[in-house]
């Protein structure tokens, strides 16, 4: 796996979530496909974001709990792995330390 991504755009304005909880850069590929590459800052309590199209969250550094869809149980997530969330659908997020990721729309 590489650590970056070759021949792309970035958009230069960023995305900031819950009052600057979690920030990101849309990255656009040559082929017209987007991912976002973003941060997640330690939080209180779980981060709730809105799916449109499916999305891969990829874990790039840290450690999160997710909770996706309607599911009542929560589940670890570590550097290394990733996580499904179907489109129009939620996922709730938290983290106790800085998690760096890649959102991958599937869609």
């Amino acid at each position: 796996m590489s650590n970056q991504f070759d021949h792309v755009s970035v958009v230069k304005k960023s995305n900031v979530y819950f009052d600057g909880l979690c920030i990101s850069h849309t990255v656009q590929f040559e082929d017209g496909t987007k991912k976002t590459l973003g941060v997640i800052l330690p939080t209180e309590q779980a981060l709730t974001f809105q799916t449109h199209v499916p999305e891969r969250m990829e874990i790039i550094s840290g450690e999160c709990r997710v909770q996706i869809g309607d599911k009542i149980e929560s589940e670890l997530f570590r550097a290394g792995q990733s996580f499904y969330v179907p489109g129009n659908s939620r996922f709730k997020i938290e983290t106790d330390e800085v998690l760096d990721y890649v959102c991958h729309f599937e869609g």
